[in-house]
């Protein structure tokens, strides 16, 4: 079993020195290493080395440091995400689709194999929660609405692997680490109407047989025109669960939901009518949680939120310094200079509670208020730094020459999203 793994994993090092496309994403140095680092962890792992386990913590605290393997990975995304995303930001913003070039190169990323366990051919280990976390804070300081749209079938591969029994997950989970890459996925969890509770689906599934009837209306969905499969919450006569559809199955319907802001993630209303549904395409984990569900996703939101607020004080920092007002950087005056600390201070709360939430989920410790105080910040600090950073620039903030409009426009989402993503 040993040599076996090895010989699979020099395998998989060996096309990867082969490759082209780190080259054209220009992450050759940072792939490589981050590839040394996991093949040598996989080694020592394969040859009966220690597992990766949450690092303990006394007195409920929590390690604010990153592995080599997690700073390594965050180096080559946060590169992807200046030198590849943010320029191709504008245009997909303009043209509300995400390029079909950029969604291959996101594909060759692999993003979807940290959401696959390593049994069905992937690298998510017993920590996975913060290292997702960590993709997304470093897609989105390129943008929000395409890191969001790039991060649809890790968030769907999470959720099989988490909710999914194991039959379901050895069926549907291998074709995400595949050459050709898993059917489009999209979550449909966030409905339409005032005040809707995404723990309590209006969405209902009656029990026929062998068989349900799903009937609703989810809101919001993202990458949704472009999905073959649809992850829906309902209400079940047992509780809230969740369920894999066929987009081509009679009854559900398509169209598209254009918003302020996420122009790119191609966001969709999707009605359900009578929709016909296998009961082996019920999410069926022992031990189902929908609210740790929920919990997750609000994570997701949560660390693009603060990868594009992270965005957001990079470009006023510069902005400030080198704009002349009266003879000098307007960054001297007090007004301004105390808008942007203001901007820091609130990011670094952010990613605080973001990362506590996610550090007591990877160590098996409730962290539901956890990721909802995380949430409740997110909400009412990214709004206010989208905002801030549009009225640092001036009148420029409001043209689309500079991207924090757009930011601006994307951070509000959260406010309304609900289930669109999953850590």
């Amino acid at each position: 079993m040993i040599v076996d793994t090895q010989g699979q994993a020099l395998s998989v090092l060996s096309k990867l020195a082969q490759a082209d496309w780190p080259d054209r994403l220009k992450v050759r140095k940072s792939f490589e290493k981050l590839v040394y680092s996991g093949s040598r962890a996989s080694f020592r792992l394969a040859a009966g080395g220690t597992s990766n386990k949450p690092r303990a913590a006394a007195d409920d605290l929590f390690d604010l440091s990153l592995t080599e393997e997690q700073q390594m990975l965050v180096d080559m995304l946060q590169s992807f995400a200046l030198e590849v995303l943010r320029p191709a930001a504008h245009g997909a913003d303009a043209e509300a689709h995400v390029p079909a070039a950029l969604l291959n190169q996101a594909h060759e990323l692999g993003l979807a194999h940290y959401g696959v366990a390593e049994a069905q051919g992937g690298l998510a280990g017993e920590c996975t929660v913060l290292s997702n976390a960590l993709i997304a804070e470093s897609l989105a300081q390129g943008d929000f609405s395409l890191a969001a749209a790039l991060l649809v079938p890790l968030s769907a591969a999470n959720c099989i692997r988490r909710w999914g029994g194991s039959a379901q997950q050895a069926a549907w989970l291998p074709a995400f680490v595949s050459e050709q890459g898993a059917p489009g996925f999209a979550l449909a969890v966030t409905e339409p109407g005032v005040l809707t509770d995404a723990g309590q689906p209006a969405t209902r599934a009656r029990k026929r047989g062998k068989h349900y009837l799903l009937d609703g209306e989810k809101a919001l969905v993202i990458a949704g025109l472009a999905a073959s499969r649809l992850i829906v919450s309902a209400q079940a006569v047992d509780g809230p669960a969740l369920f894999i559809v066929d987009a081509a199955s009679k009854g559900v319907c398509r169209r598209a939901e254009p918003g302020m802001g996420l122009k790119a993630c191609g966001l969709t209303r999707i009605e359900l009518k009578g929709v016909k549904v296998s009961s082996d395409c019920r999410l069926a984990a022992d031990g189902f949680d929908f609210p740790a569900f929920l919990d997750y996703s609000a994570l997701a939101f949560c660390a693009l939120a603060v990868g594009t607020a992270q965005a957001a004080l990079d470009y006023v920092t510069t902005y400030c310094n080198e704009r002349q007002a009266f003879g000098e950087p307007i960054s001297h005056r007090q007004g301004v200079a105390f808008m942007v600390a203001d901007i820091a201070i609130e990011l670094d709360a952010m990613r605080l509670l973001l990362w506590r939430a996610c550090a007591r989920a990877e160590s098996g410790l409730p962290f539901r208020r956890e990721a909802y105080l995380a949430r409740l910040l997110c909400v009412d600090k990214a709004m206010k730094i989208g905002s801030d950073a549009v009225q640092l620039l001036g009148g420029h903030g409001f043209t689309q020459e500079h991207p924090v409009e757009r930011w601006y426009r994307d951070l509000r989402s959260l406010a309304v999203l609900a289930g669109g993503l999953h850590l």
